[in-house]
């Protein structure tokens, strides 16, 4: 798992997997016309997304990260979600604090999948 493309096809998954995940906990909060292709393609832009742009905007609100005691990541996460519905209007999230709860979500598989995966 050192090769950046296989890195990479595991975050897509991820973030796939936890946006379709995210998706049917929420329920009618977030649409995606019960379409694979909808998830997968919002997937890649969020894992594009969450490599590039996500980075710099860490760096950039640090001071607020550091005086909420690392809260302020849920609602970087919520942007990056909302960014990506800008971006890919077939996905629809109905406000942002179903964006951030989606974050938490796509975190929380994130960890769970890649914890299972490194003691694999």
């Amino acid at each position: 798992m050192k090769r950046p493309f296989s890195r990479f096809l595991v975050r897509w998954f991820v973030c796939a997997l936890g946006l379709w995940v995210a998706a049917g906990l929420l329920g009618e909060r977030i649409s995606y016309d019960s379409r694979l292709r909808v998830i997968i393609i919002a997937g890649l832009l969020l894992a594009l997304v969450n490599m590039v742009i996500k980075p710099v905007v860490v760096i950039l609100s640090l001071p607020a990260i550091l005086f909420s005691l690392g809260l302020f990541i849920i609602v970087i996460n919520g942007l990056m979600v909302m960014l990506v519905t800008a971006l890919y209007p077939p996905l629809e999230i109905s406000s942002f604090g179903v964006a951030m709860l989606a974050g938490m979500v796509i975190g929380l598989v994130n960890y769970l999948v890649t914890t299972i995966l490194e003691e694999v």
